[in-house]
């Protein structure tokens, strides 16, 4: 090896061990870390975009089709609503735990006597007149009437009312299950033979 090899060597040599035994200088300092900054977060970005398209593609999975008014099948109403209403479900299982979209189809005259649920119920107008109040008894001089597009709110245990003018049909969505108890237990239609 020649003199000029064995040099270059050594300076290299010493050059790595100089720059690693010296104090780092601020810019040098600031440059390492927000390279490492910069590192990291990349790889956060490309986890959580992996980690969100993941979801994405199972929730498309267990997404329903969407559907048309006139496609939705309806049918008779479980037995603690009164007689002569339709129901369908379009998504979840109101007797189970979990989300839950459910609607009501009434006719004219159609009254829920007093009642109230386990768990907060929310009422969405799709059409017609729908009517709602609060209180331990049906009283049509009271409550209010909300119309296509109106919203209700029932907090869990809270006793409410309803009934229609026209044939109507609304949209009830809550945290399941959905149940239903009667202020007076002789108006609930599943008792009744």
């Amino acid at each position: 090896m020649t003199n000029a090899t064995a040099t270059i060597a050594r300076q290299a040599h010493y050059s790595v061990t100089a720059a690693a035994s010296e104090p780092a200088s601020p810019a040098r300092t600031q440059t390492g870390a927000l390279k490492s900054w910069k590192d990291t977060m990349s790889s956060r970005l490309a986890l959580m975009a992996f980690v969100v398209l993941g979801v994405s593609s199972a929730l498309a999975d267990d997404m329903k089709m969407p559907m048309n008014g006139k496609d939705i099948k309806w049918g008779p109403v479980p037995p603690f609503f009164p007689k002569g209403a339709e129901f369908a479900v379009l998504s979840g299982d109101p007797s189970k735990g979990g989300l839950y979209v459910v609607r009501l189809k009434m006719p004219a005259g159609y009254k829920i006597p007093a009642h109230n649920h386990p768990t907060t119920e929310n009422v969405t107008v799709v059409s017609g007149n729908f009517h709602i109040g609060m209180g331990d008894h049906l009283d049509e001089k009271k409550g209010i009437e909300l119309t296509s597009g109106g919203y209700g709110e029932a907090p869990a245990t809270m006793n409410h009312y309803a009934w229609v003018t026209s044939p109507t049909i609304v949209q009830v969505h809550g945290q399941g299950p959905f149940a239903i108890t009667y202020v007076n237990p002789a108006d609930d239609p599943s008792t009744k033979k």
